[in-house]
């Protein structure tokens, strides 16, 4: 069970007793990722991440991390479209420096300007090395094809020339507009009584001044009226093939339907970005595995369907294997889209995609900093009641109604087509 409180400043805590092992894990959460970026400062709410573990007014930029290892726990953040988030799981005893912390990042990051250039290198070295992956590249250049207006149009890490011209005052500001406690979360799981945690958070953030809440993002992005299609060919070894279709925000009716689609198609996938299910995909009877993969036409094939608080993306990805082409791949997958369309799926596909969902949300699951994700994460583009209705909304998909997703998202009208075609290096004479 778990109680919501929202404190005099605006922040809301979630709190979940698992007394399953002497541990807790706390996740402070704030609705900001690169959708609420303007042009000239992407990348600024990753790399402002970045600057929330480099010390505090109270906290020694050597001793953020130390805090919780001296415990035997573990810590990180990350950022991504929708949101910002940090962590730490540790021993139970440790709930008041984690609190502390999360305290201190909310309020009290030094942002120096030192430290801002020297992370301004690492973040355009991390950059530069995501484009000579392949595969990465290749999804960067397609999500900046298929949006032409809705934020969610760049990446995540931004655009170089940003990268480079954004200024100490442009993070810090970006700091103090969204990281206030009334666009804020802190969820905490575990080992715990939810009395005495409730009194150590107001303890730590009552006094944090509630901020005005960010306006939202408002842009719609307009429908696709034709295909697009991008090559990419650069120095590499294997080509990669992706196709990706306008999809709904998780809060749409056709959000399920088309997770078992994607299911039927590449295997059952999980709900939680943060440890992906936990164990590999079931694959080997999905439909594109047993056209692509078994007949040797491809290495690796997945699917993507990602909740999101924005009409996103659902993504299919192909490694072609070794003497096979670009071309032959795409056929296969349309032909394979193209059944999906016209005939949907049988009861008896649904039937086992359904069970393989339902085990996939228990892997979710699977601890209490998985536990702790998930209702930070769904909060953060819905709200954390909509992940307790995860097996209610899969249970109410029929055949009916994948096919009818299937004919209204994966249209040739609604797609983008990415190539990777890989070229031999030069070799200087």
């Amino acid at each position: 069970m778990v109680r919501e409180t929202v404190l005099d400043n605006g922040l809301k805590v979630l709190v979940r007793e698992v007394h399953t092992a002497p541990l807790a894990s706390v996740w402070c959460w704030y609705r900001v990722g690169s959708k609420d970026e303007g042009p000239g400062v992407t990348g600024v709410s990753h790399w402002c991440e970045h600057m929330n573990f480099k010390g505090t007014k109270n906290i020694p930029r050597d001793q953020v991390k130390g805090i919780i290892e001296k415990f035997g726990g573990a810590w990180n953040g990350y950022t991504w479209i929708d949101q910002t988030t940090y962590l730490e799981t540790a021993s139970k005893d440790a709930l008041d420096r984690m609190l502390f912390i999360e305290a201190e990042r909310m309020d009290a990051c030094l942002y120096d300007p030192a430290d801002c250039e020297s992370e301004r290198t690492v973040i355009i070295s991390e950059l530069q090395g995501g484009e000579n992956d392949p595969e990465q590249l290749l999804d960067t250049e397609v999500t900046a094809t298929a949006f032409k207006v809705h934020p969610y149009h760049h990446p995540t890490i931004g655009w170089l020339p940003d990268l480079q011209s954004m200024t100490r005052d442009d993070l810090y500001g970006h700091y103090r507009k969204f990281y206030v406690p009334s666009n804020a979360t802190l969820v905490i799981v575990g080992d715990l009584d939810t009395d005495e945690v409730l009194k150590k958070v107001e303890k730590q953030f009552g006094g944090i001044a509630a901020g005005s809440r960010p306006p939202r993002i408002r842009q719609i992005e307009p429908e696709q009226q034709a295909e697009r299609r991008l090559v990419l060919r650069k120095e590499g070894t294997t080509a990669y093939w992706k196709a990706v279709f306008h999809s709904p925000a998780f809060a749409h009716e056709d959000f399920f339907p088309l997770l078992v689609a994607d299911a039927v198609l590449n295997g059952a996938a999980g709900l939680n970005i943060w440890s992906m299910g936990g164990v590999s995909r079931p694959q080997r009877s999905a439909r594109l595995y047993r056209a692509l993969v078994d007949k040797g036409l491809a290495s690796v094939v997945s699917g993507a369907q990602m909740p999101t608080e924005h009409p996103y993306l659902y993504s299919i990805n192909v490694s072609v294997a070794e003497g096979q082409t670009l071309a032959s791949v795409e056929g296969v997958v349309m032909a394979e889209i193209d059944k999906l369309r016209t005939g949907g799926i049988t009861p008896a596909e649904l039937k086992k995609v359904h069970t393989q969902l339902r085990a996939r949300f228990v892997y979710d699951a699977d601890s209490v900093t998985d536990i702790a994700h998930q209702l930070g994460y769904f909060e953060t583009i819905s709200s954390w009641q909509a992940y307790e209705t995860l097996r209610e909304r899969l249970d109410a998909v029929t055949p009916d109604a994948v096919h009818a997703v299937a004919s209204k998202y994966l249209t040739a009208s609604n797609r983008t087509i990415g190539w990777f075609e890989p070229v031999l290096a030069q070799v200087e004479a």
